[in-house]
């Protein structure tokens, strides 16, 4: 049988701001339909920030999310991963708040402290409507995006009653490290989700060299008792995705990722990348796997087990 490929579809972020393209989703509404739509067009799972509805800006209460949930859920079957990273100016407590809420099956969660480095952005996007946004990207000059052993331990600690599984983010093989740690303390627990994340200035690069030594990092630590999956930012998102669901990954594309569906054009919407995705899957041969089976292949708790 061919082999079942997960794609997650991130839907906003805390990356990218209004002013960059008119395409990004900010509103709950806009939140929802962006979901909505990328869980039609081939997502099984929808990863998801909030934002100020005004100003676009993150925000990380459980009443933002509060906002598109319950919608999402009732118009679509597919999982949902609610962010623990937030933004990288936030501290663990303010992050996790809406996956103690809620109960998802899925939260992100990453696996070490970085340099996160977004001002390069500021060489192409030179405009913006709320004062906000230009500090967001020149204060990540000076900016650690902490994720300590006493944070991520918190978080596992603060929701281990609720079932969520987590899509462990690792933007370097020190974080797969910091992972192999978590499981020998058994704070962890197979199979794994690892989203390798490549292209962030402060992380691992994009170049085909970086993602097969992920891989292999992954494969020695973990063996069979991970999944891999695969994030490429910027330029790199659907080139690293071909790549690598050609060697075994699952895949994540998204607005939060990617502004952009080819060379110079901005992705209209989420559905586009997914669709682009879904089409160098099924080109490979594979099959794109359905909400279902991903919650089979991740061993999550199920939809009906979540407080939205």
């Amino acid at each position: 049988m061919p082999r079942k490929v997960i794609i997650t579809c991130a839907v906003t972020g805390a990356i990218h701001t209004p002013s960059m393209s008119p395409h990004l989703p900010v509103t709950p509404d806009e939140i929802a339909g962006a979901a909505i739509g990328a869980a039609e067009a081939g997502a099984a799972i929808i990863h998801l920030h909030a934002r100020d509805p005004q100003t676009g800006r993150p925000d990380q209460s459980p009443d933002a999310f509060a906002a598109f949930l319950p919608r999402i859920k009732q118009s679509t079957e597919a999982v949902v991963n609610l962010t623990s990273g937030g933004a990288p100016h936030m501290q663990i407590r303010e992050r996790i708040q809406p996956s103690l809420t809620f109960k998802p099956e899925v939260a992100s969660l990453n696996m070490g402290s970085m340099n996160f480095g977004l001002f390069p952005m500021l060489d192409r996007f030179k405009e913006f409507k709320h004062p906000w946004e230009r500090q967001h990207l020149e204060g990540s000059r000076d900016l650690i995006f902490r994720n300590t052993f006493a944070d991520i331990e918190y978080a596992l600690n603060e929701m281990a009653g609720n079932g969520t599984r987590f899509e462990f983010e690792c933007y370097d093989t020190g974080h797969l490290y910091n992972l192999a740690h978590f499981l020998d303390r058994g704070l962890v627990q197979p199979p794994l989700f690892v989203q390798t994340v490549f292209g962030i200035l402060g992380g691992i690069g994009p170049h085909p060299e970086d993602v097969m030594h992920m891989k292999r990092t992954a494969d020695r630590l973990f063996g069979d008792a991970y999944r891999w999956s695969v994030l490429g930012a910027g330029r790199n998102q659907l080139p690293i995705a071909a790549m690598a669901a050609a060697m075994g990954a699952n895949v994540r594309v998204g607005l939060e990722d990617s502004l952009w569906i080819g060379p110079g054009k901005l992705a209209e919407s989420n559905a586009d990348q997914v669709r682009k995705a879904r089409q160098i899957i099924e080109g490979l041969g594979l099959e794109i796997a359905s909400p279902k089976e991903a919650r089979e292949i991740l061993s999550l708790k199920g939809g009906d087990k979540v407080s939205f």
